[in-house]
């Protein structure tokens, strides 16, 4: 099985976005072995002399759970047309490294909308030079009227597309 490395951009502990990562989690049982990361919001904030020299020890276990994954995906949703602040931050600490280079990478925006914050985050991956494909990405717009009280997907056309996007997943990170 491989690991995977999953980061929640979202700041709330009741997310959708947290409800479709234990439905990836679900769905994925038999194929990967995932590691969920929810502490964006405990990360220190970026300081660029600092990220080279000495960064802090939650950054370094941060970068290093990225370094020791098959793959990550970024589940995450879009606040003001712009990827989550504490998701930025820990991205910009990456930023001075190779962690995410060549890296396989499933990015899954799930929100009201969604669009903008989820090309925002693609051109930021590219920059850092993630691999991941067109069907490695996957926007779910109004999310929080497709998964019900109980962590269910209910939209069996956004269910469907999951299906499709782990496994332009699967074969990314095999």
């Amino acid at each position: 099985m491989k690991d995977i490395f999953v980061i929640n951009g979202s700041a709330s502990s009741h997310s959708s976005n947290q409800k479709l990562i234990d439905i990836f989690a679900d769905l994925t049982k038999d194929i990967f072995n995932l590691s969920v990361f929810n502490e964006l919001k405990l990360l220190p904030h970026f300081d660029p002399e600092l990220s080279v020299t000495e960064p802090p020890k939650a950054i370094v276990d941060f970068r290093q759970s990225i370094e020791d994954a098959d793959g990550i995906l970024i589940c995450t949703p879009e606040y003001v047309f712009s990827i989550p602040s504490g998701l930025k931050n820990a991205i910009e600490w990456c930023v001075s490294t190779t962690v995410f280079s060549e890296k396989p990478l499933g990015i899954i925006t799930a929100s009201a909308n969604g669009e903008k914050g989820h090309l925002e985050l693609q051109l930021i991956m590219e920059t850092l030079m993630a691999h991941f494909t067109a069907d490695t990405k996957l926007l779910i717009p109004g999310i929080k009227g497709k998964i019900n009280d109980e962590g269910i997907l209910m939209d069996t056309q956004s269910k469907k597309a999951l299906i499709n996007f782990i496994h332009a997943y699967e074969k990314l990170v095999l």
